[in-house]
């Protein structure tokens, strides 16, 4: 089993805020899961840039060992070299494994062909942590929190132009205006709410007209966004969406692990047409559909969401 906790989002925060505050109930949730699947290890790909985290699971592991609490299962702490692009699963894999992280091509699946050739479950951290709370209070506990036909809780991680930023446990299917006035103490003073990311860098923007969609999986696809591990970042009129899809497509050119042509090489050219003054509309589009077409991974499908998401919603900031 590995578990995914390299957290490499733009935006998303909410694993280091339960990892460095409850680390024995994630670990709990990992031997539990590791015990259900018969897993005989488990690998936690840990980015580095939590040298923090690194020691407190270090510290505690070894203790969970010492009682005798992970007796049939090996648990491995790996270092994650900051690349974005192992945030995919297959990428991920191949990281642990010690070779460049480089999404593979399907099929065969993890769950057939994972690690080291062994039949894998890849896990989420925040998806471990919640175990532990549903084993012990029951499904329904759990499923009777939401709202909007959500089920459940979730941690947004908050961040732009909001009073308080951070990690909010909110219901499920809770929408961005809610989430803004009743868990961020609303805009900051002077700035009027104009646009969302509502899934980080891949997620792509909505404008506030849309405030008032469930912030849930499923519900955003439709209109060519998702909420991904929910980084909800908020952009107000101070903000320019052109700007901010320009940052985020030169932040995919930059991490493109350069594996397939339709990333590397669109990422790279979309950086370029988006820095002209006039967009080439019509030459913008074509590449973002054969980035989504032709991309091996979700990194090229989904980079090209934020400039799809202007080109739709913001035609004013052109």
């Amino acid at each position: 089993m590995t578990v995914n906790a390299d957290e490499g989002e733009p935006g998303t925060f909410k694993d280091r805020y339960y990892l460095e505050r409850e680390p024995h109930r994630f670990l709990e949730g990992a031997l539990i899961a590791a015990w259900a699947v018969e897993a005989q290890a488990v690998y936690i790909y840990l980015r580095d840039e939590y040298p923090a985290i690194r020691e407190i699971l270090s510290n505690e592991i070894a203790k969970l060992e010492a009682a005798g609490l992970a007796a049939d299962t090996e648990i491995h702490l790996r270092r994650g070299a900051g690349a974005y692009i192992c945030g995919e699963e297959s990428a991920m894999i191949e990281s642990i494994e010690g070779k460049r992280g480089l999404p593979r091509h399907r099929p065969p699946y993890v769950a057939e062909v994972g690690l080291f050739g062994r039949p894998t479950l890849v896990q989420n951290v925040e998806t471990l942590y919640w175990v532990p709370g549903i084993i012990a209070k029951g499904a329904q506990w759990f499923a009777s929190q939401g709202r909007n036909g959500g089920k459940g809780l979730r941690s947004y991680s908050v961040s732009g132009r909001v009073r308080q930023p951070g990690v909010k446990l909110a219901p499920a299917g809770i929408t961005v205006r809610e989430l803004i006035d009743e868990f961020c103490g609303g805009m900051q003073d002077g700035h009027t709410f104009k646009a969302y990311l509502p899934g980080g860098a891949s997620g792509g923007i909505l404008p506030a007209s849309m405030g008032n969609l469930p912030l849930e999986f499923g519900s955003l696809e439709k209109y060519g966004c998702f909420v991904g591990s929910h980084a909800v970042v908020i952009l107000s009129d101070k903000d320019n969406a052109k700007d901010a899809a320009l940052n985020l497509m030169r932040f995919f050119e930059d991490e493109s692990c350069g594996q397939c042509t339709p990333c590397r090489v669109g990422t790279e050219k979309a950086v370029k047409l988006m820095q002209q003054p006039k967009w080439d509309e019509g030459l913008l589009e074509q590449l973002s559909q054969a980035m989504s077409d032709a991309s091996i991974c979700g990194l090229g499908q989904a980079a090209a969401n934020p400039l799809r998401s202007v080109l739709k919603h913001f035609h004013e900031d052109l």
